[in-house]
């Protein structure tokens, strides 16, 4: 198994940027895709950027494409999400989520979850 752990989020003006760090510990992470998701209120699970377990191949949302940057450094069993021009729709819970055997942006594709951390982006 694999323990997550997110931190970053803070409230944010709009047009900020935020740096979200998703920390592992438990297993190598470098073995593991992993992915960020989003839950704003009343809403689904959204997946706005994912990366697979070498580090070479990512995904992003449409709705966050040239914003967010997701990256990994496996050295500290860290993944990234680097976030820049925020805005108020981006406001949600961010998680971020792994799995040794599977990729992709839904949540089945992944089994481990961390519990989230809360990104409120200011109008």
């Amino acid at each position: 198994q694999v323990q997550l752990v997110e931190s970053g989020g803070r409230l944010v003006q709009a047009g900020g940027s935020l740096r979200l760090s998703c920390a592992a510990s438990g297993r190598t992470f470098s073995n593991y895709a992993v992915g960020w998701f989003r839950q704003a209120p009343g809403k689904d699970h959204e997946c706005v950027a994912f990366i697979r377990w070498s580090g070479g191949s990512t995904y992003y949302a449409d709705s966050v494409k040239g914003r967010f940057t997701i990256s990994r450094d496996n050295a500290k069993n860290t993944v990234y999400l680097q976030m820049n021009n925020l805005k108020p729709e981006d406001t949600a819970v961010y998680l971020c989520a792994a799995d040794p055997r599977k990729y992709g942006n839904s949540r089945s594709a992944y089994d481990y979850w961390g519990q989230g951390t809360q990104v409120t982006v200011s109008s």
